[in-house]
């Protein structure tokens, strides 16, 4: 077998060595393209992606993820606090963040970064993670009173469908609580009072309010009276459509008057605020006679008809009663519409 000349062996080894070369220089170029592109981190795309808010303006207690290129110490979840205000280290100032959107907020730290010389030129990502700083409360006669944050458009129809929408003896009309722009003061409230048919209806679509957060939705629930002694079914009925409720309507909604009921009636009526009761008396044989105009009622006025010997309940026992049902039976609920 002819031996290659040692000049030969020599020269296949450096055009092996050089080939080798080459290719580790190729593998390490492609490394560091692959390190040049800015990546925020599995971090930056997890806040990012798991957000998912709309843009809305940053407010105090909202939670925002901050993401720095290429700088791990400085990329975090960070809590608003209660003057509005987020710190970062490596800062002495504190940033304003309350009442900016998440690309303001950014163009911010970027600033503050590069005067206080921290980094030179930094590229920073703002996502927010949650809301906190927009509560609306909705309370009162709803199927599932809840808080929840204002996050893009909330009308109050918006609001009462998460609540569950309203309940039977939810009365007429709706109170949306605000504060008024431009003041800090929180025990000053704007309060609006919306009719419930006319929202329903939208026959007004300015009744549907549109919410931004710090609202509280009061639904009241319907006026009710109270109708006790000689009548079939004794009850608290409330008025939910409006409309004043009478002596004639209570009696019907308790079915009429039972065989040895009196021919006078009394309406025991809370006194502005004293906490007691007024009697009035009616002839409620006149009034049924068509003789005498209906007696209107107001809410939380009892209505008592005595048994035809004249024998009366005391007004405490009435009011004892009315608080812990006992005259009106697990079933003696009943709405009037």
């Amino acid at each position: 077998m002819e031996r290659m000349p040692q000049t030969g062996i020599r020269e296949l080894f450096m055009r092996c060595l050089t080939i080798s070369l080459l290719a580790v220089a190729i593998a390490s170029s492609a490394s560091a393209q692959q390190q040049g592109t800015p990546n925020h981190g599995s971090g930056a795309t997890s806040l990012s992606e798991s957000s998912n808010l709309p843009v809305e303006k940053i407010g105090k207690d909202d939670l925002v993820g901050i993401t720095v290129y290429d700088s791990p110490e400085l990329t975090r979840s960070v809590r608003v606090d209660a003057n509005g205000e987020i710190r970062l280290p490596m800062l002495r100032q504190r940033i304003k963040a309350a009442g900016l959107l998440p690309e303001e907020l950014e163009t911010a730290i970027t600033k503050a970064l590069t005067d206080e010389n921290v980094l030179v030129e930094p590229i920073v990502t703002i996502s927010v993670v949650e809301y906190r700083s927009r509560p609306i409360s909705v309370v009162g006669a709803v199927k599932n009173p809840l808080t929840f944050q204002a996050t893009g458009t909330v009308t109050l129809l918006d609001a009462i469908s998460q609540a569950g929408g309203l309940t039977e003896n939810a009365g007429s009309e709706i109170l949306v609580s605000s504060q008024p722009s431009g003041t800090s003061d929180k025990s000053v409230s704007l309060i609006q009072r919306i009719p419930v048919h006319g929202l329903i209806s939208g026959e007004d679509p300015t009744l549907n309010l549109h919410l931004e957060g710090g609202e509280e939705v009061r639904v009241p629930e319907a006026g009710r009276v109270f109708v006790l002694g000689r009548v079939k079914h004794p009850g608290a009925f409330f008025i939910t459509d409006g409309s004043e409720s009478s002596v004639m309507k209570a009696l019907a909604l308790s079915e009429g008057l039972d065989t040895f009921s009196s021919h006078k009636a009394y309406i025991y009526r809370l006194e502005g605020g004293s906490g007691g009761r007024s009697e009035i008396p009616i002839e409620l044989n006149k009034i049924l006679d068509r003789k005498s105009p209906d007696v209107p009622l107001m809410a939380n006025d009892i209505l008592y008809i005595p048994d035809a010997t004249g024998t009366r309940a005391s007004l405490k026992v009435l009011e004892t009663s009315v608080g812990i049902g006992a005259a009106l039976g697990a079933a003696a609920l009943y709405i009037y519409h």
